[in-house]
């Protein structure tokens, strides 16, 4: 039995993510163009993007309820999309540099980038789990993709034992919930009694599981050393697409599940603040500036989770007041998803072959050598601060006001303090790329060349930072849709 049309159009994104993976792997062996390949993981990235808007002119359940488009997964396919298109104009020198093989490493992407579509718009638990593990497996790959790297074989076998780990949390808290509830379609689980042992359990175990891809405390221990060691274009897409993926699946399930949100409120208080002093006091102490940038990721994550704690505490007082905590989480994705990938792009330029250059001292005295490229990384940073005239002033501020108008003081506050913290670290980069003398070796080597595809991606980046902290209105506008959820 062959599905029907309109449930094809619902998850033509996917399709095309993976066909196109799919004609880069047969392609491999009879072509042996880099920008071929980079050509085509382009087409394939973009295609797959718009087809998104195609899905959201077809909105409605697809696959007799198992996946949704709407207003919700056409934000998220859009997000992820443009990260991969992103990492693969990125990828392209670096690859040659690293002389690693082209077809492989644009077809995992895809085919990552399809697993994070289908878990934006999964409907039903198991379908989650398979985008899960689409976008799981591809990662793993990716990141000991530097085979020849001993730090990048580590990061891919701690990243693999620790995501099975999570995945089977994951797995048995959806045979939990069904074994309760008698369905794993999340839109039926509204009837599901909430005083069920079995029900809290299954939902504490998808929590972990789910943690542990957006690296929330304690479930980030993984996330410096697999930073560190993956190629630093992957780290790029770690940042940004996985983790935006996840939370969506997690904004979803509150939508739709009245249990997770009766249940889940203190845990993501405690959550939202363990993560929070986790990453800030974590980045601190780092020297290897992918390492600092990864447990600003995992900062970055606590905040996130103070706007989850509000969405929980607005969804049990009244569903409607939880639009702005809604739409803090994804305008704070996007802004986020901005800054990490510019960031981490100047970071694999300037690490040099074999990645060598990742130490702060390497930095010093880079706005001499370098001038915009020294400005770019210092807006990224800012951004991540949260200073006005970025996107990330607006994304901080709204997630702040939700948790203010959810009468979260305390966690208001402490993400107060933790902004303070986390302005040590980002102003120390700044400080050393503008008041530090470099080493007489890096004066005297000649600028490190920026090429096309990597200069388009900082301009896109750094256009998109200031023009969402300036005009946040439209995305702001259009993800406070009363249906953006498709109910």
């Amino acid at each position: 039995m062959f599905p029907r049309t309109i449930d094809i159009y619902r998850v033509l994104p996917e399709l095309i993510w993976c066909g196109f993976g799919v004609l880069a792997m047969l392609l491999q062996p009879f072509v042996r163009n880099r920008h071929f390949f980079t050509f085509l993981a382009f087409v394939g990235a973009l295609a797959g993007t718009a087809a998104s808007y195609f899905a959201f002119r077809h909105a409605g359940p697809g696959f007799s309820g198992l996946v949704q488009s709407d207003s919700f997964s056409f934000f998220f396919h859009l997000l992820v999309g443009a990260v991969a298109f992103l990492v693969v104009l990125a990828a392209g020198p670096y690859l040659d540099r690293e002389r690693l093989p082209f077809a492989e490493f644009y077809a995992l992407l895809l085919f990552a980038t399809a697993g994070m579509g289908v878990l934006a718009s999964a409907q039903e638990l198991l379908t989650a789990f398979i985008g899960l593990e689409m976008s799981s497996i591809s990662s793993y790959i990716l990141a000991g993709y530097r085979r020849d790297s001993l730090k990048s074989s580590e990061s891919a076998m701690k990243y693999f034992l620790l995501g099975s780990f999570a995945t089977a949390f994951f797995l048995y808290g959806i045979a939990l919930v069904y074994g309760s509830t008698g369905t794993t379609m999340l839109d039926k689980m509204a009837a599901a009694d909430m005083s069920s042992t079995l029900l809290k359990l299954g939902l504490a175990m998808i929590l972990i599981g789910l943690g542990f891809k957006v690296a929330a405390a304690p479930f980030q221990v993984w996330t410096p050393d697999v930073y560190e060691g993956a190629p630093t274009p992957v780290t790029a897409l770690f940042s940004a697409g996985p983790k935006a993926a996840a939370f969506a699946l997690l904004l979803r399930i509150f939508a739709t599940v009245p249990a997770a949100t009766h249940f889940w409120f203190w845990a993501f208080w405690v959550l939202a603040a363990l993560t929070m002093f986790v990453g800030n006091l974590g980045a601190l102490v780092q020297t290897n500036i992918k390492r600092l940038l990864a447990y600003s990721s995992i900062a970055h994550a606590g905040y996130i989770l103070v706007a989850f704690a509000a969405v929980t505490f607005m969804a049990q007082e009244n569903s409607a007041e939880a639009a702005p905590a809604y739409a803090a989480v994804l305008f704070y994705l996007l802004s986020y998803a901005l800054v990490k990938l510019g960031a981490f792009t100047i970071v694999s330029q300037l690490g040099g072959s074999g990645e060598k250059n990742l130490s702060l001292h390497d930095y010093a005295g880079l706005s001499e050598r370098q001038p915009v490229v020294a400005a770019a990384l210092s807006l990224y940073l800012l951004s991540l601060l949260g200073l006005p005239v970025t996107a990330g002033f607006f994304g901080k501020f709204y997630i702040f006001k939700a948790a203010v108008n959810s009468h979260l003081v305390w966690l208001a506050v402490l993400m107060a303090i933790n902004s303070v913290i986390g302005a040590y670290y980002y102003l120390r980069v700044i400080v050393v790329m503008y008041m530090r003398e470099p080493s007489a070796e890096a004066a005297a080597l000649a600028p490190v060349r920026f090429p096309v595809g990597v200069s388009a991606v900082l301009l896109i980046t750094f256009v998109g930072t200031i023009l969402f902290g300036v005009y946040p209105n439209p995305v702001i506008n259009f993800i406070l849709r009363p249906n953006l959820l498709g109910h």
